[in-house]
């Protein structure tokens, strides 16, 4: 890290700059509309025994300039654990610094000396060019292979139902 940055576990005081650096995270990914994470949210899932994900918080003077949101992550074809990054987001005055490159290798240290992860996953959306040559420079690549589906809360809420008649 450089220019005085720090990467530190957020806390749950942190709850409300994290619920705002994704919620501009869903802005500039086009995504806002459907955005409905809160503080409480954040809080509820992402801290406590249970805790959903972690976060490792990227700052300069006291004031927040990133952050990296992962969980832990399992390949059965790999046979390992490994972590995926949810959410990157580094706040565009601080973007050029590599901060995103030091969150995620943070994370891999995190996972590493947490769980034993072996590997990080993430997913990057198409229509972000600059994402994807930051995440192929570092030496990801796609699964040509593999297609992210999803089951939203409805159609999630009807299989859970349908499992327990």
């Amino acid at each position: 890290m450089s220019g005085g940055l720090t990467i530190r576990p957020a806390r749950e005081s942190d709850a409300g700059a994290i619920a705002d650096m994704l919620g501009k995270l869903a802005d500039y990914l086009g995504d806002g509309e459907a955005f409905s994470t809160t503080p409480e949210t954040v809080r509820r899932h992402g801290f406590g025994d249970g805790a959903a994900f972690g976060v490792l918080i990227a700052e300069a003077g006291g004031a927040m300039q990133g952050m990296a949101l992962y969980f832990r992550h399992f390949s059965t074809t790999r046979g390992q654990a490994g972590v995926y990054v949810q959410d990157l987001w580094i706040e565009p005055q601080a973007r050029g610094q590599r901060l995103g490159e030091d969150l995620l290798r943070a994370v891999a240290r995190v996972a590493g000396a947490g769980w034993g992860a072996a590997y990080l996953m993430l997913t990057v959306h198409r229509d972000n060019p600059d994402a994807l040559r930051f995440y192929e420079r570092l030496g990801f690549h796609a699964h040509d292979n593999d297609l992210p589906m999803v089951l939203g809360a409805g159609a999630f809420r009807a299989l859970a139902g349908a499992e327990a008649a």
